[in-house]
């Protein structure tokens, strides 16, 4: 049973980047709807070290708010639970996750359409700030406290090291791919094959859709057509590769981002009414 402060490796400036220090921390008091979760594993993301490194702001990337415990891909075991919480979804010991977020308002229009992840009272799961002006602390912890609908049961057919990535990487592609409603029938395009990218192929080809993965080297091709791509682009083969798959896609979903990124090749290759996600993020 978790009580009284945690533990967790946080950085403590911007110039300390590459050593963070086990730390003793207080978590926010522990609410009726609250879930406290024994940390097993978390994954790493681009921006907890963007985080970590960032400082004043003053580079583009929020001013980090120090000490800070990064990480946002949080699987675990639920080691205690409020007196409210959904007893019929959640039970100690269940394997669970938690991903960017740790609470939302719940009340406004944007909780209550199930788009809290654009509320404007948001809690990051790290760097971030509750009400009540206690701060929040990441995955990279002995323990995670999170509001219960921020908190996520993982099937036992998925080894919790696995969905760890999932619950960053995974949804940021996932998202695209439900809201552009992805199916049979439907072509989808993943440029790079990447962190963001082989979940994009994997999901989409799971989903049934017409995946190709679109790289600049065919490095990676034995790879895509092991998760599901039926097709492979390689940008850097020929100079008429855009107008060669011209009109070839109702979604393209973009991983990577560069400022000499030819944007205006890669949306010839939609069809008329087509979609284009930038999920990748540039610096």
């Amino acid at each position: 049973m978790s009580s009284g402060s945690f533990k967790g490796y946080a950085v403590t400036s911007s110039s300390a980047w590459a050593s963070p220090t086990l730390i003793d921390f207080e978590p926010v008091p522990f609410g009726n709807h609250d879930i406290d979760v024994k940390i097993d594993y978390c994954g790493v993301c681009a921006s907890d070290l963007l985080t970590a490194r960032a400082g004043t702001g003053n580079d583009g990337w929020p001013e980090t708010m120090y000490p800070v415990v990064t990480g946002h891909e949080i699987v675990g075991k639920i080691v205690r639970m409020g007196e409210q919480v959904d007893k019929s979804k959640f039970h100690e010991g269940q394997v669970v996750g938690v991903g960017v977020l740790s609470a939302t308002c719940g009340s406004c229009r944007l909780c209550q359409s199930d788009r809290e992840n654009y509320c404007p009272d948001l809690v990051e799961t790290y760097n971030s700030k509750y009400p009540d002006g206690s701060m929040s602390f990441g995955g990279y912890a002995n323990y995670k406290r999170c509001h219960q609908d921020l908190v996520f049961p993982i099937p036992k057919a998925l080894p919790p090291e696995h969905a760890a990535p999932m619950l960053c990487a995974g949804l940021t592609v996932f998202s695209p791919l439900k809201a552009a409603g992805v199916g049979p029938g439907k072509r989808v395009g993943v440029v790079g094959v990447g962190g963001l990218g082989h979940f994009a192929v994997l999901f989409a080809s799971a989903m049934g859709a017409e995946v190709t993965a679109i790289s600049h080297s065919p490095r990676k091709k034995a790879d895509a057509t092991e998760m599901g791509a039926t097709g492979f682009i390689v940008t850097a083969d020929r100079e008429d590769w855009a107008e060669q798959n011209k009109n070839s896609f109702d979604l393209i979903i973009s991983t990577t981002f560069a400022n000499d990124m030819p944007l205006d090749k890669y949306l010839q290759l939609l069809d008329v009414g087509g979609q284009f996600a930038l999920v990748g993020l540039g610096r």
